[in-house]
């Protein structure tokens, strides 16, 4: 059974931003010979992690609307320069715009049920520009 991700995307002011990490990610991990994956760490490790990889997706909050998603492709353990173990998330590139979902800032990341995960978009609806469609969801209107 599939299950989501939720985690605020902090420090982004819209999807252009994530979508300019993202960029970057991919241009390190090019480079260092991992592929055209972009890697989100993490301090601890989802411990469902066969239902994320059965069809899972990180949810992003952006400045406190769910507004795009990413296709969680693996998980890995490893640790960091002071030895503490994290959690590298693989993910699609390619980021996917969702119905405006507003939600309250929280720490870390929370398990969203598939039936409580925003739609995704059609292409014409993602035309309308995001921040208008998360002002539009915190009044309610969407």
């Amino acid at each position: 059974m599939t299950v989501h991700l939720i985690k605020l995307c902090a420090g982004a002011g819209g999807i252009e931003d994530l979508e300019e990490r993202i960029a970057r990610s991919l241009a390190r991990n090019r480079k260092s010979g991992r592929g055209a994956v972009h890697i989100h760490e993490t301090r601890m490790f989802p411990r469902r992690r066969d239902e994320l990889l059965d069809g899972g997706s990180i949810y992003w909050v952006i400045k406190g609307v769910v507004l795009a998603r990413q296709r969680i492709l693996g998980l890995d353990v490893f640790s960091d320069e002071n030895g503490v173990e994290r959690c590298a998330i693989s993910l699609e590139p390619k980021t996917v715009q969702t119905d405006a979902q507003p939600r309250r800032a929280f720490q870390g990341w929370r398990y969203l049920k598939v039936e409580d995960a925003p739609r995704d978009l059609a292409p014409a609806e993602a035309s309308a520009p995001p921040a208008l469609r998360a002002r539009l969801a915190e009044l309610g209107l969407l």
